[in-house]
């Protein structure tokens, strides 16, 4: 009778054992999906860095407070929009990537995004070049700014529809002209080319820049001004 109770015991001990591990597998598998996945409700580091770098980008106006709150859920929707994502305001793989943020979910699966990693990584690169050619001396707000111009050209109907048709059309860019688009870019100019591709545009709209201090061009001085940074003027 006493061999029947052990038994029983232990029976219930391992029973009661094996759901403790379980529930506590379960749990872990949740909080590492909730990392992964930022969304409303979410909160921690993942959603300080979407909020500081959406605010930067003038999507967010809300404080960086690491609470994935109703402003950081239309900050993330309307950065989707922009990107071409869907827009569902979660902050998943494809968004995070975008805004070049990485989690342990998206950089497992990085090489399954294919083309459109290749084609954004070439985009970056030659933007990148452009800035480092055109810009390299200036502040990295500056820097942006150049690189803005490009994407506005990219969207205006008096230009080229693609970066590089932008880029390499005649006599646009000194440059190109000038053989500097083949430099090497630094990291600064990586960084500030990918910041213009998120939608951060310092130019304010603007299609033209120029430096006061040796352009003789009459036609660019005529340009209405939208912000000088550094050497720049830009215009529109």
């Amino acid at each position: 009778m006493l061999k029947k109770i052990v038994n029983h015991r232990i029976l219930v001990f391992t029973f009661i054992l094996s759901l403790v591990v379980i529930v506590a597998v379960v749990g872990f598998s949740k909080y590492n999906e909730v990392e992964a996945l930022s969304k409303y409700g979410s909160r921690g580091d993942e959603v300080k860095q979407i909020q500081e770098k959406l605010k930067r980008w003038g999507y967010y106006n809300g404080n960086v407070d690491g609470i994935y709150g109703s402003q950081t859920l239309a900050a993330v929707k309307s950065f989707q929009q922009k990107n071409g994502l869907t827009v569902d305001g979660i902050a998943g793989e494809k968004t995070l990537a975008a805004m070049g943020i990485t989690s342990s979910s998206s950089s497992s699966s990085s090489s399954g995004s294919g083309g459109s990693t290749n084609s954004n990584s070439s985009n970056v690169n030659l933007l990148a070049r452009l800035i480092y050619g055109e810009a390299r001396g200036e502040s990295y707000t500056g820097q942006v700014a150049v690189g803005a111009v490009v994407l506005n050209r990219v969207k205006s109907s008096s230009f080229p529809n693609t970066i590089s048709g932008v880029i390499y059309q005649a006599g646009a860019f000194d440059a190109v002209s000038d053989g500097q688009i083949n430099l090497t870019p630094d990291s600064t100019a990586k960084k500030a080319a990918q910041d213009a591709l998120n939608g951060w545009d310092p130019s304010y709209g603007a299609i033209y820049y120029f430096n006061p201090s040796t352009a003789t061009n009459k036609w660019i001085w005529s340009r209405p001004m939208t912000v000088t940074i550094g050497k720049h003027r830009f215009c529109k």
